[in-house]
């Protein structure tokens, strides 16, 4: 199972993610990003990938 890896120094709070993978990623109402899940289901990984290449400041990342 692979984890999520967030960078909250970078992260600006664009929402992409959230978009991308709702059932993973959840913005506040201050932009701040939460993980409903910081390991990474196998049914979420192809949505949690997406997030992280639409990410505009490159702030997430996956490792196995």
């Amino acid at each position: 199972m692979t984890r999520i890896v967030v960078d909250f120094d970078r992260c600006e709070g664009h929402g992409l993610c959230e978009q991308t993978a709702p059932e993973v990623f959840r913005l506040d109402d201050e932009g701040e990003l939460h993980l409903t899940h910081e390991k990474v289901a196998p049914h979420h990984e192809s949505a949690v990938a997406a997030a992280v290449r639409v990410c505009p400041v490159a702030a997430l990342r996956v490792q196995p």
